[in-house]
């Protein structure tokens, strides 16, 4: 059985989305201590200097807390700067327009909630929908069997391979059965706004340039990791 093992982020980036795609079951660790170098809060957008971060802004009193119990900060004019940057840098992609009005409604959700964890499922569910793929996850804090280290917990409920978060060394603890589901190598290369191709970009990103053929990438995430 093959864990996708993840923090709850609202747009997680090709290479998690791989690991989601390939696993049997998956597992966001919504118990584990929030990092502000994790994606929980933050999801990469590219624009014309390269790649960038769009934040969600957290209580400060709340940064030593599991990811299930921080809050928004709603006392930060966050919402204008998060919008601008998505609109500025992808007002030229081609499907920008066509998702814009249910985008920036989705985004103000975000407004209406006190915890970040519930808008991170609620925006998770809604790029699943607009990407046309079904996920099913299951909250850390409601699995029987769930153990902080990785290894522990994939022997708890039988996984005999771990797919852990991109890049997520300071941040994840360690996995010995760790694996890659998507490498830089097999990393999808579609059209985007700018020269060249940047590698990593949130869903956001594969979502506003290629639209309904969304799909065809997607298949290539889950073709077999070379040995």
């Amino acid at each position: 059985m093959q864990l996708a093992l993840l923090t709850p982020q609202f747009a997680p980036n090709l290479f998690d989305l791989a690991s989601m795609l390939k696993a049997d079951r998956i597992v966001f660790t919504d118990v584990e201590k929030w990092s502000r170098k994790g994606r929980t809060h933050r999801a990469e957008i590219l624009g014309e200097q390269g790649k960038q971060w769009i934040n969600l802004p957290i209580l400060s009193e709340d940064r030593k807390k599991a990811i299930k119990d921080v809050r928004l900060d709603h006392s930060q004019r966050w919402f204008d700067p998060l919008w601008n940057a998505i609109a500025h840098n992808y007002k030229e992609a081609t499907w920008f327009d066509y998702f814009e009005d249910e985008l920036l409604a989705d985004l103000k959700y975000a407004e209406e909630c006190e915890y970040l964890l519930e808008f991170n499922l609620y925006f998770f569910d809604r790029m699943c929908r607009y990407l046309e793929i079904e996920l099913h996850y299951e909250l850390g804090s409601k699995v029987e069997g769930y153990s902080t280290y990785p290894d522990e917990f994939a022997a708890n409920i039988g996984a005999d391979v771990v797919f852990l978060e991109h890049e997520s060394k300071n941040y994840q603890r360690p996995s010995r059965q760790y694996e890659i589901a998507l490498t830089d190598k097999q990393h999808p290369i579609y059209p985007q706004c700018y020269d060249g191709f940047e590698k990593g970009c949130s869903v956001l990103d594969l979502l506003l340039n290629v639209g309904p053929e969304c799909f065809k990438l997607l298949d290539q995430l889950t073709e077999p990791t070379p040995q």
